[in-house]
């Protein structure tokens, strides 16, 4: 499996756990936050499905990521599907990627960055958000599915 390949698994990976469990999540528990000022479930959802979509925007005319409606989901299955979509969306321009543009420079985060760096804080940023859910998937009474998707 080549790098590009591999970032497309890893991130496939974290993504389908993460709306694994989301499908398991009552639908009225989308604005569940674990504190005060936290984000809820449904705003954890938007966040990686818009960030995602953004950060694959940063890599410029060679791989373009179609952008999702920018306004908030208005319930848990809604942000559901702003999730799937996100992801169909992200895997599509991960896959367009080949292995040069991995060392190619792009701008990110005030800095000029490898694109490989930028993919490796894609699925950081996932994985950090995601152990978020499990948290509080666990508070209200859903016991999440492995961490990651295998397969």
């Amino acid at each position: 499996m080549n790098a590009v390949a591999r970032y497309a698994d890893v991130f496939r990976m974290h993504r389908a756990a993460l709306i694994a469990c989301y499908e398991l999540l009552p639908d009225e528990q989308g604005t569940f936050a674990a504190w005060e000022g936290g984000m809820s479930l449904i705003g954890i959802a938007d966040h990686l499905a818009g960030s995602s979509q953004r950060l694959l925007g940063m890599l410029g005319e060679e791989a373009p990521a179609p952008l999702l409606d920018v306004s908030g989901s208005a319930d848990l299955p809604s942000a559901r599907s702003r999730l799937q979509e996100s992801t169909e969306n992200a895997l599509l321009a991960l896959r367009a990627l080949n292995e040069e543009d991995l060392g190619r420079h792009v701008q990110a985060f005030g800095r000029e960055m490898p694109v490989a760096a930028l993919l490796d804080f894609l699925i950081q940023h996932e994985a950090h958000h995601k152990g978020q859910v499990w948290m509080m998937a666990r508070m209200v009474g859903v016991k999440p599915p492995m961490f990651v998707k295998l397969g």
